[in-house]
């Protein structure tokens, strides 16, 4: 099977199934670590536990992305 026609018969595939390819595709791509997983684990409830006692604060999406935009303007 060509490229094009397994990309073609994916696209018509429902959307949950197409999901399931992409993460299929993509875990080919970067194996799973699971040492590693752990290890951003620990640091995401750090970073939540932060978040929540107020030791840091939030900032939203739309400012994330206004400073990223105007770093590579430059």
């Amino acid at each position: 099977m060509k490229t094009k026609d397994l990309i073609a018969e994916a696209v018509s595939l429902p959307v949950e199934e197409r999901a399931l390819v992409v993460d299929s595709l993509l875990r080919s791509l970067n194996t799973p670590d699971s040492e590693i997983d752990t290890k951003w684990a620990l640091v995401a409830k750090h970073r939540l536990q932060q978040l929540r006692s107020g030791e840091i604060t939030a900032i939203s999406a739309a400012e994330v992305f206004k400073k990223i935009e105007t770093r590579f303007q430059q």
